[in-house]
């Protein structure tokens, strides 16, 4: 499965990083820029190229019958937008349960453009005491891969600017729909 995705991504001119995960079994995995459905079909072709099966969380809106299914299989966990309270001490409560379990996250929380990025993936990572690791998809080099993991040190602010320097250069599909400042 792994050369077959690695192929089909470099019939549309992607190249895949290398990156190894072997030494991490728990960790958040934040991808940017997210601004068009393509980036996640092209980042569940690219997971199997890596190897990773994580999961990602979704609106509850989504899920209903047949749709239901396949976002199951794909990985999904249904989150309620309007009432997100708790989201975060689920997500924790999750990585505590398991012996391994990786999320992705897009930190926009949406394709459209926002004036900042949501802090939940970062609670999540100090709560459950994991690394964040850095994807990209940058349409740009036609490049998508994981370069950084990120340990992160409780000093949001701090950490916000060194992990929106990763992504500072990175071309998003639709560049009019992403913002790297952090104003609220």
């Amino acid at each position: 499965m792994k050369f077959i995705c690695k192929f089909i991504l470099s019939i549309f001119g992607w190249k895949v990083k290398p990156f190894s995960f072997k030494e991490l079994n728990k960790f958040i995995i934040i991808s940017a820029p997210h601004t068009s459905n393509w980036d996640f079909i092209i980042g569940r072709i690219a997971l199997s190229v890596y190897q990773v099966k994580a999961k990602f969380m979704i609106k509850k809106e989504l899920f209903f019958f047949p749709l239901n299914l396949i976002l199951k299989w794909l990985g999904a966990i249904p989150v309620d937008r309007k009432n997100a309270i708790n989201v975060v001490d689920q997500v924790v409560d999750i990585y505590n349960k398991q012996e391994s379990f990786v999320i992705i996250i897009t930190p926009e929380g949406t394709r459209k453009l926002v004036k900042s990025w949501k802090k939940g993936f970062y609670q999540i990572a100090i709560k459950a005491q994991i690394p964040i690791v850095l994807n990209c998809i940058d349409y740009g080099k036609k490049e998508i891969g994981f370069e950084t993991i990120f340990y992160p040190t409780g000093d949001f602010e701090k950490d916000i600017q060194t992990i929106q320097n990763y992504y500072k250069g990175k071309i998003a599909r639709y560049p009019e729909n992403y913002n790297l400042t952090n104003k609220n």
